[in-house]
């Protein structure tokens, strides 16, 4: 019996075999999700008494449709950089002799820790990372020297984080995000008397901690570009 139920965890090794071949996220994923709901004995379809895979999968999506909703704003953003918003915001950011790829990562992280607090719930990279920061950082890379292809890519990557430090920790600072809410839910189901804000006080650390840790690898990105700048001037 103890070799059918680690075949259960065939699903766990696709999406690492798929993520690392970098194949579609969501093939992956639903195939990982086929496989082993046919390993465990689901069957594919729902049958009298017993739900199918294909159902499962089509129930979770509709009781989660609500994070599709970022996608009614990717027509209003690529009119927008249809008409220039990428090459305007790079303009403006290049008169601001101050500004660095990491005074903006570090500016970003803190507004998306802000949205988190006051319980907003932004899919940052579509709507703020693409078509505004990374431009953004562009160009106040440019006003230090030339930017090749392998800066872009670092710029891309810091931007990213920024994003994914402030959403991921920031949600943690309100009591109506659904990451603090799913901890709560378990510590009750497990029987531990604990509220809400206790459990914020708790997170609070390790949000600010994640912001001393992404500015810390926010100006070192800096440091290292203005290196590369010198050596190549």
């Amino acid at each position: 019996m103890l070799l059918p139920e680690w075949f259960k965890l065939a699903g766990v090794f696709i999406v690492v075999i798929g993520f690392a071949l970098k194949l579609r996220t969501t093939l992956v994923v639903v195939a990982a999700a086929l496989i082993t709901g046919l390993i465990a004995g689901l069957p594919l379809f729902t049958m009298p008494g017993q739900e199918g895979i294909v159902n499962m999968l089509g129930r979770a999506f509709s009781e989660n449709r609500l994070m599709t909703l970022f996608l009614i704003t990717l027509p209003a953003i690529g009119l927008a950089e249809r008409y220039g918003l990428q090459e305007q915001s790079a303009a403006l950011i290049r008169r601001a002799r101050a500004a660095t790829v990491g005074r903006l990562s570090i500016l970003y992280q803190l507004f998306r820790v802000l949205h988190g607090f006051l319980g907003l719930r932004l899919v940052g990279h579509a709507p703020f990372v693409r078509p505004l920061i990374f431009p953004m950082s562009a160009g106040a890379a440019e006003t230090k020297g030339e930017v090749d292809a392998e800066k872009l890519e670092q710029i891309k990557a810091a931007n990213s984080a920024s994003e994914n430090y402030g959403n991921f920790y920031g949600q943690n600072l309100s009591v109506v995000q659904p990451g603090i809410l799913l901890v709560y839910g378990v510590m009750k189901g497990l029987g531990y008397e604990v509220s809400l804000w206790r459990l914020i006080l708790f997170t609070t650390p390790i949000v600010l901690l994640s912001i001393v840790l992404g500015a810390v690898q926010f100006l070192h990105l800096d440091r290292r570009l203005n290196v590369t700048a010198k050596k190549n001037g």
